[in-house]
């Protein structure tokens, strides 16, 4: 059986951070010209408990942390920007039959999508249905228009498979959430602007094997399907100024004839709270990063029993869920936790590679928007990421130190956790200070459960198209997500380098 442990911090004390990230490594997508705005279409929007509905035919998802202003001609108020925590918000519209040429192999099922249409501001784009045990066989692309500009991008790919990153099977995660099925998210930058095409795998042609049989069922497309449109919100305040303490605000300048005020506490919500309170040993409360540690300095913060060997790396800096923005209030509460961390599985995020480090801390919170509101999770999917700059940060809230259950591997989320490296690595090479991250942190947090990065360990399965629940599966200590389940992930590229990182992290360790 999984052990699982759930708790919940109470604590009645948002935020963040102006990384010293390093230069950007890439650039926006090229976009090709296009002519006038298209107008808005008008379709049947879905609604739920949590959605609002506009006259355009878009529903919107809200974090519950804002209040809502009133906004022109019937569309969904924006959230109004608050103190504590970035808003946030999400767009959800029905996708229907699109006109197809009249050559259609005939039984195919139809293409589904929406014609080019107007949206509000969004970053990052998804496609979602009703039953999570459903696969999408087809493709699906997008293409997107710059925000305040009449320039379309040319047409994207979205990763249609999805399923392999999700809570374990029979779990209070999958089992009592409303969960969809759902393709990766793919991030396209600041638009308000979007066309979308999904085309069902084609009934065999009649010269291919078995041709008659699989004409005779064509596959069809997942009822339910909804393109989601997310916008990350605004990005955290400026931590204070260096020298003040990380709970507190900046001190104002003063002039001669401004009386001297005090620096205030910062005031932070029972969520924030929570979800830093767990990183207490390593971080002060409301702190946006966790300071890295020199070897020795790192030995002396772990309690190691008496002559023991301390195989463990030195702690890297960690960037907190305060320091990129995460809405606490769209997680649950509780946290949950297993028993031990006993191998690492690596991931790529498949949002593709067009974001700027400083732009990383938005692409967190729109896959958390994602996770939680789109795909029905409890939190961000991951326990880690890491971009393309070698930034590393806290995904999945309960402590950075803690054994925390994340839903990144299905069939091996117990006594694991999940790195992901956003971008997309399948025809390209991650950047070096990303697989360096990746070596850091997890020289660190094994060593903290006694792992060798290099070593190979037994998994028990929950239940995957690999393994079968239950079977037991020797694998690396240190693994891609494709040695759990029959997956591209972390694309052919970064898997190459997993070698790398087993060695580093290693010898990071001492070993």
């Amino acid at each position: 059986m999984r052990a699982l442990l759930v708790t919940s911090v109470g604590v009645t004390c948002a935020a963040a951070l102006t990384l010293p990230l390093a230069a950007p490594a890439s650039s926006a997508p090229v976009l090709s010209s296009a002519s006038a705005r298209p107008p808005s279409l008008t379709t049947e929007p879905r609604t739920d408990t949590t959605d609002t509905i506009d006259t355009s035919g878009t529903t919107g998802t809200s974090g519950t942390t804002t209040s809502d202003t009133t906004a022109p001609d019937g569309a969904e108020p924006r959230a109004a920007k608050s103190a504590a925590e970035p808003a946030g918000s999400t767009q959800s519209l029905p996708l229907a039959p699109l006109a197809v040429p009249s050559n259609r192999v005939a039984g195919a099922p139809a293409v589904q999508g929406l014609p080019q249409r107007d949206a509000r501001p969004f970053s990052l784009v998804g496609v979602v249905w009703d039953d999570a045990e459903a696969e999408l066989h087809g493709t699906v692309q997008v293409r997107t228009r710059a925000t305040g500009t009449t320039r379309w991008s040319d047409w994207q790919d979205v990763e249609t498979h999805n399923a392999d990153h999700a809570a374990d099977l029979g779990s209070a995660e999958r089992e009592g959430r409303t969960v969809r099925g759902a393709t990766a998210p793919l991030w396209v930058g600041d638009s308000d602007g979007v066309e979308v095409r999904v085309r069902p795998e084609s009934p065999a042609t009649p010269e291919s094997p078995g041709s008659q049989d699989r004409a005779a069922t064509p596959v069809p497309l997942p009822e339910g399907m909804r393109l989601e449109l997310v916008d990350p919100g605004e990005d955290p305040a400026p931590e204070p100024a260096r020298g003040a303490p990380a709970n507190r605000a900046a001190v104002p300048a003063v002039f001669a004839d401004t009386p001297p005020t005090a620096a205030l506490p910062e005031v932070l919500t029972a969520e924030i709270a929570a979800a830093s309170a767990v990183n207490a040993e390593v971080a002060e409360l409301g702190a946006s990063v966790i300071p890295a540690l020199t070897q020795a300095e790192t030995v002396e913060s772990v309690n190691l029993a008496p002559g023991a060997k301390p195989y463990i790396g030195p702690r890297p800096r960690i960037v907190t869920r305060k320091g990129w923005g995460a809405d606490e209030k769209l997680r649950e509460r509780n946290f949950g936790y297993t028993k031990s961390v006993k191998a690492a599985f690596v991931h790529h995020s498949a949002t593709g590679n067009n974001y700027t480090c400083k732009q990383a801390p938005s692409v967190l919170r729109s896959i958390y928007r994602y996770h939680v509101k789109s795909s029905g999770w409890r939190d961000f999917g991951y326990n880690f990421a890491v971009d393309k700059c070698g930034n590393i940060y806290e995904g999945r809230a309960g402590g950075v130190t803690k054994a925390v259950l994340g839903a990144h591997t299905l069939g091996f989320n117990t006594n694991t956790m999940g790195i992901a490296v956003l971008g997309s690595y399948g025809s390209t090479n991650p950047p070096a200070a990303a697989v360096t991250a990746v070596s850091k942190l997890t020289a660190w947090k094994l060593g903290l459960f006694g792992a060798n990065p290099k070593g190979k360990v037994t998994l028990v399965s929950g239940g995957s198209n690999k393994y079968k629940k239950g079977v037991k599966v020797k694998m690396n200590v240190i693994s891609g997500h494709r040695d759990g389940f029959a997956t591209e992930c972390p694309g052919a590229r970064l898997y190459k380098k997993l070698g790398t990182a087993r060695t580093s992290s290693a010898k990071l360790q001492g070993r």
